[in-house]
């Protein structure tokens, strides 16, 4: 499988108009790894899910296919940033407690992914990828998104697209499996903030080069009367769903 670059286009946007990940997913990460001594975070995009790991593990190796991802990425002192595919971490055998991948593994060579993951992790190592799907605000407002998701630009999203919808229950897993956390991303936003973030689907951006018009402006439109002040701000939920795994010893 050759790289699929939907977001390198709009990595300013994508860095600035999408959720970040609860710390208490990572705390629960850390508690299950085997040390704390170095973590590979694989599909890294501009590093969200890298810096929470740099809270707890004293290096964090992520890496993106993407420069223009990668360039988004804030300097940290414990993560170095790399370009590389999913079979690329130049990492040593053995060397990583904790392997993850966050709204990633779908656009990934599976077989090539597990197989460097497996090589990676140390004995016990444990190896973790989730995704998020639609997101929910309230009865009203809801159903003009999934309208929207699944209607207006269902066509144009790519068909890996259908493993986050399941929390990736379809796609194979490599090691005996762990509890996955009942944790969700939220956040609140005003309007304009929605809309910065839904410009950031794969699915807009194909529905705009094909279609050559926004069909967010129409969205806004239509959830504004529901919404109330455009400023005023409700609270978005993301559930996050996944699999994780330890290494056998």
């Amino acid at each position: 499988m050759t790289f699929q670059d939907h977001f390198s286009a709009r990595a300013a946007g994508y860095a600035q108009a999408r959720p970040t990940y609860p710390p208490e997913l990572f705390a629960y990460l850390a508690a299950l790894a085997p040390g704390s001594d170095l973590a590979w975070d694989c599909g890294t995009g501009n590093g969200q899910a890298a810096l929470r790991l740099a809270e707890h593990f004293d290096q964090v190796i992520a890496t993106d296919p993407s420069a223009a991802q990668l360039a988004q990425a804030p300097a940290h002192p414990r993560i170095e940033f790399r370009l590389g595919l999913e079979k690329e971490s130049r990492l040593p055998a053995g060397s990583a407690d904790l392997v993850t991948a966050a709204q990633a593994a779908h656009w990934f060579d599976l077989q090539d992914f597990y197989a460097e993951a497996t090589r990676v992790l140390r004995a016990s190592g444990v190896l973790a990828i989730w995704c998020y799907a639609l997101l929910s605000i309230e009865p009203g407002l809801d159903e003009l998104m999934n309208e929207f998701y699944t209607v207006t630009v269902g066509p144009y999203w790519p068909p890996e697209r259908r493993h986050t919808e399941n929390a990736y229950r379809a796609l194979p897993f490599p090691f005996p499996e762990l509890p996955f956390p009942a944790v969700a991303m939220e956040a609140q936003w005003s309007l304009p903030r929605l809309g910065a973030y839904v410009h950031t689907w794969s699915s807009v951006m194909r529905f705009v080069a094909e279609e050559g018009f926004d069909p967010v402006e129409p969205l806004m439109s239509r959830l504004a009367p529901r919404w109330g002040p455009p400023e005023s701000e409700k609270r978005i939920r993301w559930p996050l769903g996944g699999r994780m795994g330890r290494r056998p010893a």
